[in-house]
């Protein structure tokens, strides 16, 4: 009866504690949406309020989706999260394909190596990246801000997991009746790994998307702004006027809080499906 009694009050004291820590995280995203729809005076206005006088006030919008660059912000940093995520799940499930099948002189060693980069800071490589991109003549290009973002150790780790679940013996039993590597490979394990391509395609695109330092460094005219770098311009062009820059973050976060919203349930099975077998 006590240990009953003990456990009901740590479950309500853990949904009281997420609770708490869930509208932390919340309220300033609501905070930001709740500003866009604030006129110059109101978001001015001592002491500050959260709610808006008017939630019909819609030239904060207006402004960001018509008389600014963030459609276009929008748009190129779409077209490279998507391309990134089919370019970086293919190569990271063929790379896993071949440390979970083949057998080859140093395939441990370079595995290990392959996970070794895992550790190496990202601010470690951008001015080495920098310098290729750049001799390379691909500074201003979609090419050389997506380069960089191909290959992921972490994807090639999961995947291998995900692959080391089907057993050896069915791809023998397979290739006894002439089914060949890329045949096994779309008809096998790709169905296999479903929840862990889902996972990973959604976290790969919400990283890509939020990502900030890289497009900066790798593009100076505006139009292959991404919407991070797009944000910081928003506020230099409206010289002070923050209530735009307000709706413009509420409309950027849209896509990253629908894909948590309906796809949490997915990344987490899919991280857990692709880290049980060594």
């Amino acid at each position: 009866m006590i240990a009953n009694k003990i456990i009901k009050t740590k479950s309500i004291v853990g949904s009281v504690l997420s609770l708490a820590l869930g509208i932390l995280i919340a309220f300033p995203l609501f905070y930001a949406f709740m500003c866009g729809f604030k006129d110059d005076a109101t978001f001015d206005s001592y002491p500050p309020t959260i709610f808006p006088k008017d939630f019909t006030y819609f030239d904060n919008f207006q402004h960001v989706l018509f008389d600014s660059l963030v459609p276009r912000f929008m748009l190129n940093s779409l077209l490279i999260a998507v391309v990134v995520t089919l370019v970086r799940l293919l190569l990271s499930m063929f790379a896993a394909y071949s440390f979970a099948f083949f057998n080859f002189k140093g395939k441990n060693v370079l595995f290990f190596i392959i996970i070794g980069t895992m550790m190496i800071p990202t601010e470690a490589v951008l001015i080495p990246n920098y310098i290729t991109i750049s001799k390379l003549g691909l500074l201003n290009s979609y090419v050389g801000i997506m380069a960089v973002y191909f290959v992921s150790a972490i994807q090639v780790f999961m995947f291998r997991q995900s692959f080391k679940t089907i057993s050896g013996s069915l791809r023998e039993a397979a290739f006894l009746d002439g089914c060949g590597d890329l045949q096994f490979f779309f008809q096998i394990c790709v169905p296999v790994s479903k929840a862990t391509i889902t996972a990973l395609s959604l976290n790969s695109f919400v990283h890509v998307w939020n990502t900030y330092l890289w497009p900066l460094l790798v593009t100076n005219r505006p139009e292959m702004r991404t919407v991070q770098v797009g944000i910081t311009m928003l506020s230099a062009d409206d010289s002070g006027v923050k209530a735009p820059i307000f709706a413009a973050i509420a409309i950027i976060l849209l896509p990253t809080i629908i894909i948590f919203a309906f796809g949490q349930r997915n990344i987490v099975r899919g991280i857990a499906s692709g880290s049980v077998k060594g």
